[in-house]
């Protein structure tokens, strides 16, 4: 009587993919994919369904910061009296600066994912790799949305009005969307470069600093030392400003749109790649 020998798969430790992982995420098509960023869409949707308080910043924050600048600095920018002018050259840069506020929270919570050991049940699933920073970037660009609905009511309240159209509104909308989601993929590299939370805030600060009052989009650059108005002029978040300006205010928006539209497929293609493959070796 012959007999059958077996052998069996080595054992993997605990919470590391098999060697026939990667293969398998390498067949993974279109619809896969599309599935499991909606998974994980829905479960970071969740997550902030049981946590509300970290809807705070979406919630207040544009309110805070739209009472702030236009109280503020309305009248000493726009002369006593004429805030209601500053409400519509203001409002639209703070579009630009919702998306960049809410760009950084993508780093800290890549980071804080890793530390809570999020990331390590990823590894043992079936997935691709980049669906779960795909889904991540899904769910910022929701609070950005939200973010910016309150900015516009906020704005509506305080006297902001549409000279365009509906349509360019959006349009100014969309393009905040876009380099928004551009500047997610340079938090999130730095999310996974970084040891720890605090010290990507930290760097994020440093970059989130002289960008925003380096820029178009609190006042206007011609008020501004010469050499700092050519830093302004080259400042992605002076092109997002001036862009979304003159599509709601109904003025000719130049080049603006097409050198943000630039700017974010530069940032883009340069940082998408790096943190998709800093991540890979993560996991």
């Amino acid at each position: 009587m012959s007999t059958v020998t077996t052998t069996k798969p080595a054992p993997t430790a605990p919470g590391r993919p098999s060697a026939a992982a990667p293969r398998g995420e390498g067949r993974i098509g279109l619809r896969g994919n599309l599935r499991h960023i909606g998974a994980l869409v829905r479960r970071n949707a969740l997550q902030i369904k049981q946590d509300p308080e970290s809807m705070f910043d979406v919630l207040f924050m544009p309110i805070i910061f739209t009472l702030l600048f236009v109280f503020v600095f309305g009248g000493a920018i726009s002369g006593k009296g004429n805030q209601a002018d500053y409400v519509n050259y203001v409002v639209p840069g703070l579009m630009a600066m919702m998306g960049m506020n809410i760009a950084m929270a993508v780093g800290t919570g890549v980071n804080d994912d890793f530390k809570k050991g999020v990331m390590d049940r990823f590894r043992s699933m079936p997935i691709a790799r980049s669906s779960v920073l795909l889904a991540k970037i899904v769910v910022e660009l929701g609070r950005m949305m939200v973010a910016i609905a309150i900015l516009l009511a906020v704005g509506f309240i305080l006297g902001l009005s549409i000279k365009s159209s509906v349509l360019d509104l959006f349009l100014a909308i969309g393009l905040s969307a876009v380099f928004g989601s551009a500047l997610m993929w340079i938090f999130i590299l730095l999310g996974l470069t970084m040891q720890s939370a605090q010290a990507v805030q930290g760097m994020a600060m440093l970059v989130l600093m002289p960008l925003q009052f380096g820029s178009s989009i609190f006042a206007p650059p011609s008020t501004m030392p010469g050499w700092l108005q050519s830093f302004t002029d080259y400042n992605p978040l002076s092109n997002l400003a001036d862009a979304a300006r003159a599509l709601i205010n109904g003025t000719p928006v130049g080049d603006s749109v097409w050198m943000t539209l630039a700017w974010s497929l530069a940032i883009t293609a340069v940082t998408m790649p790096l943190a998709v493959r800093k991540f890979r070796q993560k996991t």
